[in-house]
Order: structure tokens, then sequence, then C-alpha cells
């Protein structure tokens, strides 16, 4: 069963619940996996005392340009909703920090002159216990400056499963990461004042 703790806003209360609720399923022989979607800032870790299993970095492909094979047609720029990519006069301007990186400039181009390359956004960190083998946390970091969250969520919701019950500690606020934190959720406990 996927559960999630979410509210409206943030400073309800909504990590401890969670962290309660997973530490007390964990202690009755269930195997929980904890899941800290609140990727640019994640803290329920500090409620436990956790030891790193290891990092794993989350990426976005971004557009790289053959000047040498571009026609200069402008089907990238156009394309891109983010302007993360345009053609001014003799160039092709790419500004990676747009990019969200969906692919659709290199698949217009006819020339093939773009190429992706990843750039880096966040990593996910995997903890476990040592008084507690039945908790297991994961939880994403989205880099400083990053405007990106929705990525670094998914990667954290893709980890393997295998669990009784996963607990999913989302976001404030009922934006994007938000949405996709809670989305194919069993069930969704809001937490509020």
């Amino acid at each position: 069963m996927r559960i999630a703790i979410a509210s409206g806003k943030g400073g309800t209360g909504k990590t401890i619940v969670a962290t309660n609720l997973a530490y007390l399923l964990s202690r009755n022989g269930k195997r929980i996996v904890y899941l800290d979607c609140d990727v640019e800032e994640p803290n329920a870790h500090l409620f436990f005392d956790p030891e790193e299993h290891y990092r794993e970095d989350v990426s976005i492909p971004v557009p790289r340009v053959d000047m040498e094979a571009c026609d200069l047609c402008g089907k990238c720029g156009d394309l891109c909703e983010y302007g993360a990519i345009i053609t001014v006069g003799e160039k092709v301007l790419t500004f990676p920090q747009l990019c969200h990186g969906c692919g659709g400039c290199s698949l217009v181009c006819p020339q093939k002159a773009i190429s992706e390359f990843p750039r880096k956004i966040g990593e996910i960190i995997h903890l476990s216990l040592k008084e507690n083998p039945n908790l297991i946390i994961t939880y994403g970091l989205l880099n400083v400056g990053e405007a990106m969250a929705v990525p670094v969520i998914k990667e954290v919701k893709r980890q393997p499963v295998a669990a009784n019950h996963v607990i999913i500690d989302s976001p404030p606020g009922t934006s994007c990461p938000m949405i996709e934190s809670v989305k194919e959720s069993d069930f969704v406990v809001l937490v509020t004042e």
C-alpha cells in the first residue's frame, strides 16, 4: 500500500505524521519504505539515526548543437516552449537551466545536428537504520538553484520497492511537485492546522 502524506502549506506537521507512521508500522514487523519527496528540503532522515548506503545522480538530457551540421533553420527554437534553445543570426544558443529535457529539439532537427548530454540536477540518497532493518529511507535532494523538482521526485518514486507499505512524504503546497509525489498513491492523508 502506498500512503502519501501531504499538506497545503509548510509547517503543518506533515513530516512528523509521516515519520511516526513509518516507524510504528516498521516496529510491528512490516517492511516499510519511506520516500521523502520534499526534494527542496528533505528532513525526514533527521528524525532517525540512519546509515547511508549509496547515492545516485539525477540528470536530465539537455541539447548540444553541432554548428558544422546545423543549417540554422530554427525549428528547434520554434518547438521549445521554455526558450532553452533559440537561433539568433548565425548562432544557436542553448540555455541548459531552462531546458526541461523533453528531447523535442533533437527530434525536429532535420540535419540531426542536436545531440543530448546529461546535466545533473540532484541526487537520491539511500539510507537504512541499524536498530530497525524493517525501515528503509530514500530521499531526493535537488541541487541548490534548480527549479525542477519533478524529475528528482520521479526518480525517488521509481526506486525498487520490496515492502509491505510505502510512506511518501510530499512537499508542501499544491503545485506540480506535490501532485507528482501523491500520484499513484492508494491513500493521501492531508495534514492541516
